[in-house]
């Protein structure tokens, strides 16, 4: 018999995460602080297209992809976005309309527990909880450097009005100049 490549000590530490151990981030993306779009998210494998500079990842080799767990209320979900890669989603716990395009109500389908939907690359999308409980979404987006989120124009300027901006790195940071 082989010697383990890993210890189990090693393996537990850099390439397990357990859900209760994550800690998950409040203002994962910028549409976040916008009515709404509540939510946490929490990066497992990688940091995806986390606008968050203080997220704690667990597992940091995601080599070719990047796995997240979104929680949030009824009715809170994001806006439109894009990035530059494949973006999987699979519904763990409730009811989530994966929508896609101009709007919300135009393109869209509905994923219940276990139901899988891969939206396309530079495709503006969103997801929605539309269930009556606290819903649990995987959200799996490919490559090992996925690059950063593009907003729609309405969401820089929403996310402007309290307060926040990207940098130059595509995190989140305070913005100059916030309406009160």
């Amino acid at each position: 018999m082989s010697e383990p490549v890993i210890s189990a000590e090693e393996f537990e530490r850099t390439r397990v995460a357990r859900f209760n151990q994550l800690e998950g981030s409040s203002r994962p993306m910028l549409d976040a602080v916008i009515p709404g779009q509540e939510r946490e998210i929490y990066q497992v494998i990688g940091k995806g297209v986390s606008e968050d500079r203080t997220q704690k990842i667990p597992i940091t080799d995601n080599n070719g992809f990047n796995v997240a767990i979104i929680r949030c209320e009824p009715g809170k979900g994001t806006l439109h976005h894009d990035h530059k890669t494949n973006e999987v989603f699979m519904s763990l716990k409730g009811k989530w309309k994966i929508f896609w395009g101009d709007d919300e109500e135009s393109n869209f389908v509905i994923l219940e527990p276990f139901d899988t939907a891969s939206v396309p690359p530079n495709l503006m999308r969103g997801f929605r909880n539309i269930g009556d409980e606290e819903g649990l979404l995987l959200g799996t987006i490919g490559g090992t450097d996925p690059g950063g989120v593009r907003w729609r124009d309405d969401v820089l300027a929403e996310a402007a009005k309290r307060g926040l901006g990207l940098d130059g790195e595509g995190q989140i940071t305070e913005a100059s100049g916030a309406a009160e």
